[in-house]
């Protein structure tokens, strides 16, 4: 009951992870808070801005519509109406899933890649090969001279990336659960209306007499 009930307000969720997945992708680009730096090659997936950003605000505000009591009838009858929107909403939710599943995965790669930064042997990936240990060998990070500070810049704002992107695919998760619990509830609660309307009817005197008449 408590996932029906929060499923409307699920969607809202959505916009300020979205919003604040969108402003933490731009900061990556200008490491340190600098410019004019080579960035690296999973910061051009666009994965922040587009995927968890702005498809997700998309698909955000379309929920959002289709809760809305104003939302144009597919349907004539009430019943089918909230199935069609149950259904649409269930797409949308899935779709959310993948975009930020997806962009999920992209920055956990790009947290365990390191970042791309200039040390004794040129610039390159220097912690590629480490499989994420030097999130923990804090001293390993002096290895990247330029950008200053760009691995704890890099890390801290990909691990707020991850999280951000982690709750879009949880809400997407809830949300989808949320339509599938209404639709399906709703479809056998009016399965147990008609079953008890034809019980009722052929354990009436009439109705079963009736019913008897028609059999012969």
């Amino acid at each position: 009951m408590a996932l029906e009930t929060c499923g409307s307000c699920l969607s809202c969720l959505l916009i300020p992870l979205a919003l604040w997945s969108i402003v933490v992708n731009i900061l990556l680009y200008f490491p340190n808070g600098r410019a004019g730096y080579q960035l690296p090659s999973y910061m051009w997936h666009f994965e922040g801005i587009c995927f968890s950003g702005v498809m997700i605000l998309l698909l955000a505000v379309i929920l959002i519509t289709l809760e809305c009591s104003v939302f144009y009838r597919s349907c004539e009858s009430e019943s089918c109406n909230k199935t069609y929107r149950s259904f649409l909403s269930i797409v949308l939710a899935l779709l959310g899933v993948a975009f930020s599943g997806y962009s999920c995965i992209i920055f956990t790669w790009g947290l365990i890649q390191g970042p791309f930064c200039n040390s004794s042997g040129g610039w390159d990936y220097i912690f590629k090969d480490t499989a994420g240990g030097y999130l923990t060998d804090y001293s390993a990070w002096s290895r990247c001279t330029e950008p200053a500070n760009v691995v704890a810049w890099n890390i801290s704002l990909v691990s707020v990336l991850m999280a951000l992107s982690a709750l879009q695919l949880i809400i997407c998760f809830l949300k989808v659960a949320a339509e599938l619990k209404r639709t399906l509830c709703g479809t056998y609660s009016v399965f147990v209306q008609v079953t008890n309307c034809l019980r009722s009817f052929l354990h009436h005197p009439f109705g079963f007499s009736k019913f008897s008449r028609l059999r012969t």
